[in-house]
């Protein structure tokens, strides 16, 4: 399949997907699981909880005698098992958490975040379309993956200042601004901007402009683009995203999109483009969340010709 062909498959795709989904979640109901993997599936998500929470009163009790219990909280608390499969490089498997916690001790705008993904993306705060799980590139290196946990603080309503260790003890700051603009009831952008230090890359910042137009209240068009620069690197390492967005209920979506990644100053300023399908719907409740992700790549491998790739991944998140 050539890249100009690749727009009117991945709309034709597209459309006849949503219109088979629409049907499924219609006429259809999930299958009952079994008791004894219900269980299973109930037990683990409260021993993470549990353990969340124990972790959430440790770590109050070192900022003073103000109990947990009052008004502490565990928020976005995620546990990932990412498995993709690539056909120019196979099979890739990876764990993912990640949790805050609104401690009473600290008051005001104060939390605490720990977490284990990948570091390039932990300390230059890339964004979700553009992290390797959602490109379905295996990650390059296995020590990659490393645990973190940190502290931030509320400076503003759109603000934030983090600092944080992550494996090895290596430190990382970050100062977070982010702000939203309804420009029409069917218009909306985002704008991003993280500015980062690391002992390895010094000052570096992560620009991201979002922008969403909704055809309807299910059906949306979102075009994402996201830049990252180092003191190291001197260049612009890029992603940009174009695709429709198809709503079926809560935390049930049908996407196409068609991506592009490179770096500015490389021989190929373009690393890789390419279109992908995803389906996301909850497994069991509305806690135990399935991703399924398709993908055909063009990627440019050093002074070879540019190839093609297959690509799926399949994803599970457990929120607690």
């Amino acid at each position: 399949m050539s890249p100009r062909l690749a727009i009117p498959v991945l709309i034709a795709v597209f459309c006849a997907s949503a219109q088979a989904a629409d049907e499924i979640g219609k006429d259809t109901a999930s299958p009952e699981t079994p008791e004894q993997e219900i269980g299973v599936l109930e037990t683990s998500r409260e021993q993470v909880r549990g353990f969340s929470v124990w972790l959430g009163e440790t770590v109050n009790d070192w900022f003073g005698n103000r109990p947990f219990e009052d008004g502490g909280r565990v928020t976005h608390g995620r546990l990932g098992l990412r498995t993709l499969w690539r056909q120019d490089d196979g099979f890739d498997t990876n764990v993912r958490f990640r949790a805050r916690f609104d401690l009473p001790n600290l008051k005001d705008r104060a939390y605490v975040f720990v977490g284990r993904q990948n570091e390039r993306e932990l300390v230059s705060d890339q964004s979700e379309a553009f992290t390797r799980e959602q490109l379905l590139l295996e990650e390059q290196r296995r020590e990659d993956q490393t645990g973190f946990a940190g502290l931030g603080v509320g400076l503003r309503e759109n603000i934030d200042f983090r600092v944080g260790v992550r494996g090895g003890l290596k430190f990382f700051t970050q100062a977070r601004y982010r702000k939203q603009w309804e420009l029409s009831a069917q218009d909306r952008i985002e704008f991003r901007e993280t500015i980062f230090w690391t002992n390895r890359d010094r000052f570096g910042s992560t620009t991201a402009f979002d922008y969403e137009h909704a055809f309807t209240p299910v059906l949306s068009l979102h075009w994402q683009n996201a830049a990252t620069i180092t003191e190291k690197t001197d260049d612009f390492a890029w992603g940009s995203s174009l695709g429709l967005f198809r709503r079926f209920g809560d935390d049930r979506m049908l996407s196409g999109e068609m991506i592009a990644t490179g770096e500015t100053g490389a021989k190929e300023n373009v690393d890789e483009y390419g279109v992908r399908m995803k389906w996301v719907q909850p497994v069991y409740r509305d806690w135990l969340i399935g991703e399924f992700i398709v993908g055909h790549y063009w990627p440019q491998r050093e002074e070879r010709e540019r190839e093609r790739s297959w690509a799926v991944g399949l994803n599970l998140e457990m929120r607690f």
